[in-house]
């Protein structure tokens, strides 16, 4: 079976090509049946393949010496979205060369040269930035939004639940997941009106949405692992995964130093290691990498800058297994059985 190829910027991200091109290689053996497509400086890319004959027996090379900077307005950026690799890449999505896009680099000018590029899906307002936490429970967290759009009104937030429903259903293999709104409080008064009008439209069309929705949950529950989809605008969420990443360096610097305060604390630190290294491996934000622009017509994942090869693997996973189970033509088919449900609402408001 032929797969679309994944555009790889091999140039963004604070390591850049070495790294960008290690993680390709690690994805290539999980996901053997993809061949990619690397964007960035020729003489670099091909100098860093040579560690990795079998990535370069399924790559092909697109040459652009042209990078956005990390701190580069999207207004600039934009105006080299045709000469920058992170544009080249995006452009591949657009013109059928590449299914997908990876990128490491500028978070805002990527979600701006994307919405330009691919524009929104029929049925969505606006595009959202999403990625999957970590929890106690069996299952991964999809969030949006992180903080693509500040503002959003109750379209948006359930046309965001509707995404990360279809999202979920691929991360988690859950058929109906379980959806919430993030919210100050889990009564029906709590919120601003937009909440409210959200919540009681989803209560309305869950049943025929594969997704299971009963109101709100608070910050505080999202670590639990009895909620799969977590949706709120962009401002809020944002700050909700700057906490959450927050409070696990916190904890992961609270237990080195108190490992490190004394010799019995250093004993200490021997015996419970098995447990340690797991719980350094859960919170490990490079074992959860890659976010999504959900919502454009194509797909296009967002690297953490500062990923190792490992992480950089992970979001290239991430693509490959969204490109294996069609999301985009998921979200377009629930999308449709929504507007269905409300012709259908429409009608017998009408009799």
């Amino acid at each position: 079976m032929s797969l679309p190829r994944i555009a790889v910027d091999a140039m963004g991200g604070d390591e850049g090509v070495r790294v960008m091109i290690e993680g390709a290689a690690l994805a290539r053996r999980r996901h053997d049946r993809f061949k990619f497509l690397l964007v960035g400086d020729q003489e670099r890319i091909k100098a860093a393949l040579e560690d990795h004959p079998n990535l370069r027996a399924a790559s092909e090379i697109l040459h652009s010496s042209d990078v956005v900077a990390g701190d580069e307005r999207p207004t600039q950026a934009l105006r080299r979205a045709k000469t920058t690799s992170m544009g080249m890449a995006i452009n591949a999505v657009k013109t059928g060369a590449a299914g997908a896009a990876v990128s490491a680099g500028n978070t805002g000018a990527l979600m701006a040269m994307s919405k330009l590029a691919l524009r929104t899906m029929p049925g969505i307002d606006r595009p959202a930035l999403s990625a999957l936490l970590p929890t106690l429970g069996d299952n991964d967290l999809v969030m949006l939004d992180l903080g693509a759009n500040t503002e959003c009104d109750a379209r948006n937030l359930v046309q965001f639940a509707i995404m990360g429903a279809a999202y979920s259903r691929i991360a988690t293999g859950r058929d109906t997941p379980r959806v919430r709104l993030l919210n100050i409080g889990t009564e029906e008064t709590k919120g601003t009106e937009d909440l409210q009008v959200a919540a009681a439209q989803l209560k309305e069309a869950a049943d025929g949405l594969s997704l299971s929705f009963d109101g709100f949950v608070e910050a505080d529950k999202l670590g639990r692992g009895d909620v799969d989809v977590v949706v709120t605008d962009g401002f809020s969420g944002n700050i909700a995964l700057k906490a959450v990443e927050g409070t696990a360096r916190f904890v992961a610097d609270l237990l080195r130093r108190s490992f490190a305060s004394s010799l019995r604390s250093k004993f200490g630190f021997l015996i419970s290691r098995p447990a340690t290294e797991l719980l350094k491996h859960h919170l490990d934000p490079n074992n959860h990498n890659g976010a999504v622009f959900l919502g454009l017509n194509g797909i296009v994942v967002k690297s953490h800058g500062s990923a190792s090869a490992l992480g950089v693997a992970n979001a290239v996973a991430v693509t490959a297994r969204l490109l294996e189970h069609n999301l985009t033509e998921r979200i377009m088919a629930d999308l449709e059985r929504l507007g269905g449900n409300h012709l259908r609402r429409t009608a017998r408001a009408a009799e």
